[in-house]
């Protein structure tokens, strides 16, 4: 979006925000694996170590981030990028939220508001002003176990059987959020829960490990289908 030719969404009869959406890329792709496993790829190691430093990409690693950003930019289009990306921030599994999204399909049937989704790129009214730690802890934040609105909202459930992996390597989806997905289905009442973490002597591949590692992801959704 900070990219000029972005030009608030409606760039499709110009010139489409390839550099916001390389960069985009670029920051997302660093984050897809672990760092060990980035070390054992290319660790330190230039692209070619005769020629002098330069500011452009010169690590191995870099052109290779330059190499993939520049790719996905001519093959996505960035609308599309940002309206995943929002959708993914408000997913909420909470019961709250399901009747409050129930609540709005309904009075929305007849009618889109296009205003409501519009991005004005304000800054608030009132800045926003850090808290001293003490003040942001609620009791609900001390209790142990899974939210209550969480655990209301996954009780549709309870009584199918769910397989949970997590991957102790995948910082996008960490495998604590994992593990509290087990333990929100457990709460329910729901006994056909199977979790699995892999550790990183297992997998070192982050978050692609779902799309990677045939062995250990593919072995347990095939024992678990059968």
């Amino acid at each position: 979006m900070a990219d000029p030719n972005w030009n608030r969404g409606f760039y499709y009869n110009s010139i489409p925000p390839h550099i916001g959406m390389k960069l985009a890329r670029e920051i997302a792709t660093i984050t897809y694996r672990s760092g060990p496993e980035w070390e054992q790829r290319f660790g330190r190691r230039r692209a070619d170590p005769t020629r002098p430093p330069a500011l452009c990409p010169d690590f191995l690693i870099e052109t290779y981030l330059d190499h993939a950003g520049e790719k996905f930019c001519l093959e996505y289009d960035a609308n599309s990028l940002l309206y995943i990306s929002k959708a993914m921030d408000l997913f909420d599994l909470g019961k709250d939220h399901q009747d409050l999204m129930k609540s709005l399909r309904t009075s929305n049937t007849s009618s889109i508001n296009q205003e409501s989704a519009a991005c004005t790129l304000m800054l608030p009214d009132q800045p926003y002003e850090e808290k001293n730690i003490d003040d942001r802890v609620d009791e609900e934040t001390l209790i142990s176990g899974p939210p209550a609105d969480l655990v209301a909202g996954m009780s549709g459930l309870r009584n199918h059987k769910v397989l949970v992996i997590g991957v102790a390597t995948d910082i996008l989806f960490p495998a604590w959020q994992q593990k509290e997905i087990a333990d929100t289905l457990h709460a329910t009442g729901n006994n056909k829960v199977k979790h699995i973490e892999l550790g990183p002597d297992v997998s070192l591949f982050g978050h692609d490990t779902f799309l990677l590692d045939v062995k250990n992801v593919g072995g347990n959704v095939r024992d678990f289908l059968d």
